[in-house]
């Protein structure tokens, strides 16, 4: 009969490479059909102008729903993708700004950042899990939207959606190019990975019976630095550890701050002007039916997004092209789609497979508690994802990843409960801001600022 997957969040910009993805496997996904949702039906009809060429090039066997009404696209689904930002990028732009305005970090997920788009996001995913309740009760809830171990742990925590996973492209890019420097088949590297997401740790890179670890961090000191990530080189060699990018924000706080200000836009504000600027240049080529000026432009938009990734923040380009052919190559992959469809193959039964997840601990950290959502390697196959055990882990590691879970947690209660006392309290408990003062200006600053997006807080 073929399966169903329903994306929420479908007119983004990343929708097209999920397509393209789909198509490409749509023999072994055995999909009956896809639905593609978004409020903004006209940005959706744009999206679908911009993958119609993929579409006549690799026909779907599959019907393609379009909607706006998101209990359509969440009927008889058997896995549920939800991608959405809400407010927009125009609302991660104001996430951003407002704590550079205190003079602490601005960025999508990590610090006052992430906590505003939690706070924004939980109450509509929560929502979307409370009418898979009648519509699909059988689905699996694959959260793309960040930050994504917050999200997977509200819908563990307070829906008890028990069948939902939250997935980072980061630890999978991070796997892809060691097994590149190691000329092996990527799903043949195993990495001894742990932590939250955006804020884990690498401690061994396992290929055919040995741990290659030790020869990446020899590598890194004698080149002292890492290509395409800007954490210090000796930092590294003292952990033993590869640190997900994400830890430049802790390692190098002041650093980020001072760039990002010096730069003069955060990445957000980056991206809303770029974003707004490529539809309305999306739009008039629809109208003009130029489907081949479309895909200009959007790859062009796609290459110019690239290289620019964290060059405000590290006040450094990071080419990897211009260090190995093949880890450019292994890197141009399908990124968070290949994520998301490697898992739905190997939940529908298609063989073993290890992959880097969010989910509950279940016992496999010590010192976490057994529903604090992490980010580890677990095994997927038929149906279940058994997380693979990690064990005790390096003291300051365990120490700020409880500190962060603590946060995390806090923040989640606020959306839920809305309430105003923990919302900053888990600020304040950030690690990254410099107490309750600022906190309390940067609390009182977005809910000015996000005005009906954000929850009313008591």
């Amino acid at each position: 009969m073929g399966i169903k997957i329903a994306i929420l969040g479908a007119a983004g910009l990343r929708t097209p490479l999920i397509l393209q993805a789909i198509l490409l496997r749509q023999a072994r996904l055995n999909l009956r059909e896809l639905a593609l949702m978004d409020i903004d039906g006209q940005r959706l009809e744009v999206i679908a102008a911009l993958t119609a060429p993929l579409e006549a090039a690799n026909p779907p066997r599959f019907h393609i729903q379009r909607t706006t009404d998101v209990e359509v696209a969440l009927q008889g689904a058997d896995f549920v993708i939800t991608t959405f930002r809400v407010g927009g990028m125009t609302a991660r732009a104001i996430d951003e700004r407002v704590p550079l305005n205190y003079g602490v970090l601005g960025q999508e997920t990590t610090g006052p950042g992430g906590f505003a788009m939690g706070m924004r996001t939980i109450p509509v995913l929560l929502a979307v899990a409370e009418k898979m309740k009648s519509l699909c009760p059988q689905a699996w809830l694959i959260n793309f939207a960040n930050p994504a171990g917050m999200l997977a742990e509200a819908l563990v925590r307070v829906s008890g959606w028990q069948r939902s996973v939250g997935i980072c492209d980061a630890p999978h890019t991070l796997r892809r190019a060691l097994a590149a420097l190691l000329n092996a088949p990527a799903e043949q590297v195993l990495l001894d990975y742990f932590g939250l997401n955006h804020l884990g740790w690498i401690r061994a890179v396992r290929f055919q019976g040995a741990d290659h670890l030790p020869r990446f961090l020899e590598w890194i000191r004698q080149l002292d630095q890492v290509p395409g990530m800007p954490i210090s080189a000796t930092l590294i060699a003292t952990l033993g550890m590869i640190p997900n990018e994400y830890l430049y924000y802790y390692y190098h706080t002041h650093q980020a701050v001072e760039n990002i200000l010096q730069a003069g836009l955060s990445r957000g504000e980056q991206l809303a002007a770029w974003n707004e600027r490529l539809f309305a240049e999306l739009a008039d080529l629809r109208a003009k039916e130029d489907y081949e000026g479309m895909q200009s432009a959007y790859q062009a938009y796609l290459k110019q997004r690239g290289q620019t990734y964290m060059v405000n923040e590290s006040g450094q380009a990071h080419n990897l092209e211009q260090i190995d052919a093949a880890l450019a190559e292994s890197l141009s992959s399908e990124g968070y789609a290949g994520v998301a469809l490697d898992l739905i193959e190997g939940l529908g039964g298609d063989g073993p497979r290890q992959m880097i997840l969010n989910i509950p601990n279940q016992g496999a950290i010590q010192g976490m508690g057994a529903e604090d959502v992490v980010e580890i390697a677990a095994f997927v196959s038929g149906g279940a994802i058994q997380p693979l055990s990690v064990g005790s882990i390096p003291q300051h590691c365990l120490g700020l990843m409880q500190q962060v879970k603590a946060y995390e947690q806090l923040t989640i209660e606020a959306a839920v409960e809305g309430s105003y006392a923990k919302a900053l309290t888990a600020l304040t408990l950030h690690p990254l801001v410099p107490g309750f003062e600022v906190a309390k200006q940067i609390l009182d600053e977005y809910i000015q600022r996000h005005g009906d997006l954000f929850p009313p807080l008591r």
